[in-house]
Order: structure tokens, then sequence, then C-alpha cells
């Protein structure tokens, strides 16, 4: 296990969706310019991979998902896509992981939510947000793998 001092190379990405397939993107605070989905590292090696996404979501949106006696998203609206993407940390980061961690394992998400659900950003993290046409959304990705589960959305809304 590895210290709390280092992050888990463990991490969630939640796609923010309506029904009509308007994704939501969020502008990091560290990087501006670089827009991204929910994201998030795992706060424990055993947190389960929904419980992170929920989390990561009302921490960086505000959206509250399966929150028990508060109005917010119903937890079956939170989809594990079942999509996994193995990539290598960027160097400027690695310094949070324990050394010779060099790759995360992020696990992909999809949260639909309603048109207007409204937003609340955490400013230490991001400074704009915006709701984006699928297609639209994913070329606005600064990570290829962001923009790459996007990309698979319409896959998942519409079912088997």
């Amino acid at each position: 296990m590895p210290p709390t001092s280092f992050k888990i190379p463990q991490s969630v990405l939640v796609v923010i969706h309506t029904p009509a397939l308007e994704v939501l993107l969020i502008e990091r605070a560290d990087k501006p310019g670089f827009w991204q989905s929910v994201t998030g590292s795992l706060d424990e090696p055993d947190e389960p991979l929904a419980t992170a996404a929920a989390r990561e979501v009302h921490e960086e949106t505000g959206i509250a998902v399966g929150s028990p006696g508060s109005p917010g998203i119903p937890t079956a609206a939170l989809q594990d896509w079942r999509l996994q993407n193995v990539y290598e940390i960027y160097p400027v980061w690695r310094h949070r992981y324990a050394p010779g961690v060099t790759h995360n394992t992020e696990h992909v998400f999809g949260l639909c939510v309603p048109a207007g659900t409204p937003v609340r950003l955490a400013p230490r993290e991001h400074v704009a947000y915006e709701w984006l046409p699928w297609r639209e959304a994913a070329d606005r990705c600064f990570s290829p793998s962001n923009a790459e589960a996007i990309l698979q959305l319409p896959r998942f809304v519409a079912g088997p």
C-alpha cells in the first residue's frame, strides 16, 4: 500500500452528458486551455471505482450522485463503461506518485444528467465549464484517452 502522501495510480474518468449527448467539459486551473471531463485518483487502494467516480463528480462539479436524503442524480445514472486506459504519467506530474511509478490505469464511467443540471466548479481545480455536442467536446479535449471516451458515448447511450 503506497504512503498516503503519494497518489494511487488508479483513477476514474467520468463523461458527464445529457440524454441529447451534450457533454460537460471543464477547464483546468493549472493548465489554461486544457479541457477535460471529470477525473481523479482513488483515495484508498480499496475504494470502489463507482464511489471514486461519484466523489470526483461532486468535488469537481458540485453534482451529487446517489446522495441519500438530498436531491441529486440517481446512482443508476452512473454507468461503468468497463473501459480502461493505461497511460504514461506526464513527467511533470510523476512527483505525485511513489518512486518508480510511471503509468496510471484509468477506469471510464458515464453519467447521464438532465439538461440544465447546475454546475459548481472547485475553483482551485477548474476555472470554466461548457456543455458541448459530443463530437465538439471530443475535439476540445487535451487528453487523447478522454477524447476517445467521449467518442464512445453514443455506443453506451444507445445500449446493446
